[in-house]
């Protein structure tokens, strides 16, 4: 008997790595339930809300989510700054749900981090976190998992959500490319971490000198060091933008 699918799309980031504008975009869709981050939230602060219900532990999170999805289809977007064990232990949730990741490069995300968390440590960075969950998946489902860049996403908006929406199974909506700018409720718990996307009207590069603050640090450059390979392992399966005549 085959793996029961679940009509829920995951999206798995390292913080920093303009995840809140991609789920941003899935809301603009209206297709599906949007939920952010509830399994950091509830690591971080001990409760969160699910479509509406507090829930209170990671096997809470992914139990509601499966109930969720019972009503409507269900995108939710996390974050790697913490350690799901309860998550990894699920085969059923990590071949049933599809699992989609999302990268940076690490030094633009590690500056960008940094700026908000100076207190930041090596592990909460997420990139290695991030592959562990993609590894996980891969080896559950036998398949690799949808990467995107988030680069390719704010140079090639249109082809690369085209590519994704291809790759998950879901059709593509140009118009949820752009939406009213604004600080929404879902961000308000962490509303410092989403401030740059809540003044976004879709997507939209940023000129920083985050790669060049992050090599003149030392620990910074460190921290970079260690999760680079991550990074390129994941980039060497990441999506190829689609235009509109390879769409078809």
């Amino acid at each position: 008997m085959g793996d029961l699918r679940i009509p829920v799309i995951a999206l798995w980031s390292a913080p920093r790595c303009r995840s809140t504008a991609f789920a941003r975009m899935m809301t603009e869709r209206g297709d599906h339930a949007v939920v952010h981050e509830p399994l950091s939230r509830v690591v971080d602060f001990g409760e969160v809300e699910v479509g509406g219900t507090p829930v209170h532990s990671e096997l809470e999170v992914l139990a509601r989510l499966r109930a969720m999805a019972a009503e409507q289809p269900v995108f939710f977007k996390d974050t790697t700054d913490f350690h799901y064990p309860e998550l990894l232990a699920d085969r059923a949730f990590l071949t049933g749900a599809t699992h989609t990741f999302i990268i940076r490069d690490p030094a633009e995300a590690i500056a960008s981090h940094h700026e908000l968390n100076p207190e930041l440590g090596l592990e909460e960075i997420g990139f290695a976190r991030l592959y562990e969950i993609f590894t996980a998946v891969q080896e559950a489902t036998g398949r690799t998992p949808v990467v995107v860049d988030s680069d390719d996403l704010l140079d090639r908006p249109a082809e690369t959500v085209r590519a994704y929406c291809a790759a998950v199974g879901i059709d593509y909506r140009p118009e949820a490319l752009n939406w009213q700018s604004g600080m929404r409720s879902e961000w308000q718990s962490t509303s410092k971490w989403h401030q740059s996307t809540s003044e976004t009207t879709g997507f939209a590069r940023r000129r920083t000198d985050g790669a060049a603050k992050v090599e003149a640090d030392p620990v910074l450059r460190g921290y970079r060091d260690h999760h680079q390979p991550y990074y390129e392992k994941l980039r060497a399966v990441a999506l190829e933008p689609l235009g509109a005549e390879q769409a078809g």
